[in-house]
């Protein structure tokens, strides 16, 4: 179970630097920790379908016609209807969204917790360190890191592929 501080230390560390104990130290560092932490982590999270973000949201109209997206969604993978702002337009009564949602710290995988840390060391170094070499050497462990997540995020639940009870398997014997 990790907070915003934990992985905002992980990435100091990844930079040599000393970690924080608090977003509301007056330091560069937790300076950057607090403005960048929430939008580096939406993009990352928002970027790929990671099944731990996943949701499904049964959606009913509202008063104008329209479906509104939920707040904590990030990204819509899958509707039935045009997406316009925050809104979903379909002439259906209800309609399923499934979509991307915001994940509190506490409850990314160990996995994605890597790859975070990683992320937001890459955003801290030019402001911290200025230094090309070290930033260069980061995006490099954060694509490795990123390819590793995405196939162990592919590979963690067990898929439902009932092939045995499909019907062309049963009429080949």
């Amino acid at each position: 179970m990790h907070t915003k501080i934990d992985l905002c230390s992980m990435a100091l560390l990844k930079l040599g630097e000393k970690p924080i104990t608090s977003l509301i130290e007056d330091t560069p560092a937790a300076q950057l920790a607090r403005t960048l932490f929430d939008s580096v982590i939406d993009t990352l999270l928002a970027m790929h379908p990671w099944r731990f973000a996943c949701k499904q949201f049964n959606l009913a109209k509202n008063d104008e016609g329209n479906f509104l997206i939920p707040a904590e969604c990030l990204r819509v993978l899958k509707c039935n209807g045009e997406i316009i702002g925050n809104k979903v337009i379909s002439p259906s009564d209800k309609i399923s969204v499934t979509a991307i949602i915001k994940v509190p710290t506490e409850d990314f995988p160990s996995y994605f917790i890597s790859l975070a840390a990683t992320k937001l060391a890459m955003e801290f170094c030019i402001p911290l360190l200025g230094d090309q070499t070290v930033f260069r050497m980061l995006a490099a462990l954060y694509e490795t890191e990123l390819q590793s997540a995405k196939f162990i995020d592919s590979t963690t639940s067990k898929l439902q592929n009932n092939i045995e009870n499909f019907s062309l398997i049963k009429a080949r014997f």
